[in-house]
């Protein structure tokens, strides 16, 4: 059984003994304990027994323990964060010129639009594509993202780059999530055209996010993503890792 406790939930196990306290979402379409902390001696049989067919992030202990188990890993991932009070990025980033033919324009449109070049970054064989079909891809994971469904509304300081035919090419989806400025996506199509493309709109997302206030920005890279040595590049620096599994 779960309740409430500020703001997270607690898994209780026998006797009402508390084993697990997470926040509750959505991922993928499946129900999310997201942030989980053991604060019982084993959670691992509360888990099993409280939350089958949902996603678990939390500690790579405790996913482990339930792999152990029967469950399966969907992301093994470091959550990152960059300081833009005390480390500004230099603010000519904003101003960094596209390549000649694309422009630059706010993230206001819908989900369908940005879909394209979305999933062609994510194509089989990176370590986040998704396995579902287009249709779930886009109502699972891109829409969510863009609706505020999942990791709270979308921030001014997104950003996407369209072409001279007006289709998105390119972006980074910055969203409010409880409170942190949280980069929940960065894409672009995998054409020659477009190298360097993401780390360019990054960087001006950075210093937008800097003149518009923010103190600092958050995300999460798959361990197997190269592009968290951009990242690194960027001033982002490593604060956790999590292992997200499907409990059985």
């Amino acid at each position: 059984m779960a309740v409430h406790e500020e703001e997270r939930l607690v898994l209780r196990g026998p006797g009402g003994v508390p084993q697990l306290t997470y926040v509750e979402g959505v991922r993928d379409g499946r129900p999310w304990a997201d942030l989980a902390e053991a604060v019982g001696p084993d959670p691992v049989p509360a888990v099993l027994a409280g939350l089958p067919g949902w996603a678990v992030s939390g500690s790579v202990e405790l996913g482990e323990r339930l792999v152990r188990h029967g469950a399966r890993v969907l992301r093994h991932a470091h959550g990152m964060e960059r300081d833009l009070v005390a480390d500004p990025p230099p603010p000519e980033w904003a101003s960094w010129p596209l390549p000649e033919g694309l422009r630059a324009v706010p993230c206001d449109r819908p989900a369908r639009e940005l879909f394209p070049a979305w999933r062609a970054a994510f194509a089989a064989g990176h370590p986040d594509h998704h396995e579902g079909g287009d249709e779930e891809a886009l109502d699972v994971q891109l829409a969510p993202v863009l609706s505020g469904a999942v990791l709270g509304p979308v921030l001014p300081c997104s950003t996407l780059a369209v072409d001279g035919a007006d289709h998105v090419v390119a972006g980074v989806v910055v969203t409010d999530r409880d409170g942190l400025p949280w980069v929940a996506t960065v894409f672009r199509q995998p054409d020659s055209r477009y190298a360097g493309l993401g780390s360019l709109l990054l960087r001006r997302v950075l210093a937008d996010a800097a003149t518009g206030g923010l103190a600092r920005i958050g995300l999460a890279v798959s361990d197997a993503n190269p592009a968290r040595g951009l990242y690194e590049r960027l001033g982002f620096a490593v604060t956790g890792t999590s292992l997200t599994v499907l409990v059985p």
